[in-house]
C-alpha cells in the first residue's frame, strides 16, 4: 500500500495492468450492484424464472425467498416451504435448512439444500422440485446424499452441474473440503454406491473451504469456493477463490498451476470498504451474461448479511473477474 500511495494515478493504473489477473483483482474489487427493498440474505442462490422476474432462495427461515421484477428491487416472499419436512429434524432440532442451490432442467426447477447442526458432519442434502420455481410450490423428495461422523466429508452446501450428459453435485464444508458425487438425472439423487471425488481442500485444519459452485465456460469447468470464516458479522473473513479443470471431477488448479487440493485458488473477491466477508456464492446466467451472487456483511449496518450481485466477466486467458 505504501508503494501505491507514492504513485500517480496514471502510473498506478499502468502497474495494475502489468500484474497477473489474481493480483490485479485484489487491488480493484468493485462494489456490488446497488439494490433496494429486502436485501437481507445469507448463502443466496438466484435464477431468472421462465415466467419472468427473479427469485432468490437462501439460508434462514424454511429456505427464505425473495422476488424481484428487475434484479434490483427485492421483496420478501416468505419461504420455499410452509413448514419443514419431518425428516429434517433428524439433523437438527429446529428443522433449519442451509445453503440452497436452484437450477432448471427437464422442464422443472430443482432446489437442493442441506440440513445439519453447527460443528457436526451428521448432515444431509435434500431435493425438491417445482413447476414454477416460486415459493410455496415445492414438493420435497427427501435425501439426496448424507454424511455421518465417521466420514471425512460433510454433506452440506450442494451445487449441481451438468457435464457431458451426466449430472453431478459438488458439496462440502471444512472437514476435508470440497467433494463431488454423481446424481441420477431421473431422481436427482446420488447414484447407487456413488464414488466420492475430492476436489479441493486446505493444507491445515480446520480446512476452511466450503460452499462450492461449478460453472462451465469454454472448455473448462471452474470451481468457486468460499475460504475462511463466515457468520461473524463484521469479523467474518470469507473470501471467494476459484480454480479450473478440463474435467468436472478435477483436478482443479489455479492460474499458477497450484492444485486446489493443495490449498490453491485465485482470489476472486474479498471484503472491501463496507462490504465484508464476501462469500456463500452462486453463479447464474441472465440474458447472455454471467452473474455472481453472494452475501456480504454490511459494516454500515452492524454486520447485517446482505445480497451482493456483480457481473462475472472472463479474461482473454479464460479466468473469471468480477465487474459491476
Amino acid at each position: 500500500m505504501t508503494v501505491r500511495r507514492t504513485l500517480t494515478a496514471v502510473a498506478a493504473a499502468a502497474l495494475v495492468a502489468l500484474l497477473p489477473h489474481t493480483a490485479q483483482a485484489a487491488q480493484s474489487y468493485p462494489d456490488p450492484r446497488p439494490l433496494t427493498g429486502q436485501e437481507i440474505i445469507h448463502d443466496p442462490t438466484v435464477l431468472r424464472l421462465k415466467s419472468g422476474g427473479y427469485v432468490a432462495y437462501s439460508t434462514g427461515g424454511v429456505i427464505g425467498a425473495r422476488l424481484s421484477e428487475d434484479g434490483r428491487h427485492w421483496d420478501d416472499a416468505g419461504n420455499a416451504f410452509a413448514e419443514p419436512p419431518a425428516w429434517w429434524y433428524e439433523y437438527n432440532d429446529t428443522g433449519d435448512p442451509w445453503a440452497p442451490d436452484l437450477s432448471y432442467r427437464d422442464g422443472r426447477y430443482w432446489l437442493y439444500y442441506a440440513v445439519s447442526s453447527w460443528g457436526t458432519n451428521h448432515s444431509a442434502i435434500g431435493v425438491a422440485t417445482s413447476a414454477t420455481g416460486l415459493p410455496g410450490t415445492w414438493t420435497d423428495h427427501g435425501k439426496v446424499f448424507s454424511s455421518e461422523t465417521t466420514d471425512t466429508w460433510n454433506a452440506i452446501d450442494p451445487a449441481v452441474v451438468r457435464a457431458d450428459g451426466r449430472l453431478w453435485m459438488s458439496f462440502g464444508s471444512y472437514w476435508s473440503g470440497i467433494r463431488m458425487v454423481e446424481l441420477d438425472p431421473a431422481t436427482g439423487k446420488a447414484v447407487e454406491d456413488a464414488r466420492v471425488h475430492h476436489l479441493a481442500t486446505r493444507p491445515d485444519e480446520p480446512y476452511a473451504v466450503e460452499g462450492p459452485e461449478i460453472v462451465k465456460h469454454g472448455r473448462y469447468y471452474y470451481l468457486f469456493a468460499s475460504h475462511d470464516a463466515c457468520c461473524s458479522g463484521v469479523n467474518s473473513t470469507y473470501k471467494i477463490k476459484v480454480g479450473r479443470s478440463a474435467s468436472v471431477t478435477g483436478p482443479y488448479v489455479d492460474s499458477t498451476g497450484k492444485p486446489l487440493l493443495d490449498g490453491g485458488g485465485d482470489l476472486l473477491l474479498q471484503g472491501h470498504g463496507r462490504y465484508l466477508g464476501t462469500g456463500g456464492q452462486s453463479v447464474f446466467r441472465d440474458r447472455g451474461r454471467d452473474w455472481l451472487a453472494y452475501h456480504y456483511y454490511d459494516a454500515r449496518d452492524e454486520g447485517t448479511p446482505k445480497l451482493g450481485l456483480n457481473v462475472l466477466t472472463w479474461t482473454k486467458d479464460g479466468w473469471p473477474a468480477v465487474g459491476r
